[in-house]
C-alpha cells in the first residue's frame, strides 16, 4: 500500500440506520461507505460513472475482504480513504481505511475489482488504461495521464 496521506479521503458520518443490534456499524454499512468513497473518488477524478456505463463499461467488484480493529457507533464521524493499486492484468485492488475522528483505526476493506465490457461480459484487458483515458485527474485513481 502507497502512502494512505496522499489518498483520495471522504468523511462520513455514522447514521443510525448503520447500526446493528448491538449499536455498532454493520458490516454492510462498511461496504456502502466504501462503495461510495470510490464513487466520489471516481467523480472527483473526472470520471461520469452514468457516461462510463452508458459507454458499455462497468466496475465489478470480484472480493470483498473487511478487517474490524475498533468500533464505529452512531454521531461518530470516520475517514474513509481509497487508493487504487494496479498490477498486471484484469484485475486491480481498491484499498480503503476507516479512520474514527480520534486517529483510531476502524477497519480495512479491500476490493478486488475489474471493468467489465457490457456488451461481452468480460473484463477488459487493461482496465487501468481505460480509468486512465476518461478521467481529468488519473492520479486520484494511482495512474498517470495518458498522452494524446
Amino acid at each position: 500500500m502507497t502512502n494512505t496521506d496522499e489518498a483520495f479521503r471522504i468523511r462520513i458520518e455514522v447514521r443510525l440506520s448503520d447500526l446493528d443490534p448491538q449499536l455498532h456499524v454493520t458490516g454492510a454499512a462498511y461496504q456502502q461507505y466504501a462503495d461510495h468513497a470510490r464513487f466520489e473518488c471516481v467523480r472527483a477524478a473526472g470520471i461520469s460513472v452514468e457516461e462510463l456505463v452508458g459507454g458499455g463499461l462497468g466496475p465489478v467488484n470480484l472480493e470483498t475482504v473487511i478487517k474490524y480493529h475498533r468500533e464505529l457507533r452512531a454521531g461518530d464521524c470516520v475517514d474513509v480513504t481509497c487508493e487504487w493499486v494496479w498490477g498486471e492484468g484484469k484485475t486491480y485492488r481498491v484499498e480503503h481505511r476507516f479512520t474514527r475522528a480520534d486517529g483510531e483505526l476502524s477497519a480495512t476493506i479491500t476490493h478486488v475489482s475489474g471493468l467489465m465490457d457490457l456488451a461481452t461480459r468480460r473484463l477488459v484487458a487493461d482496465p487501468a488504461r481505460e480509468w486512465a483515458v476518461r478521467a481529468k485527474d488519473p492520479t486520484l485513481l494511482g495512474v498517470e495521464p495518458m498522452c494524446s
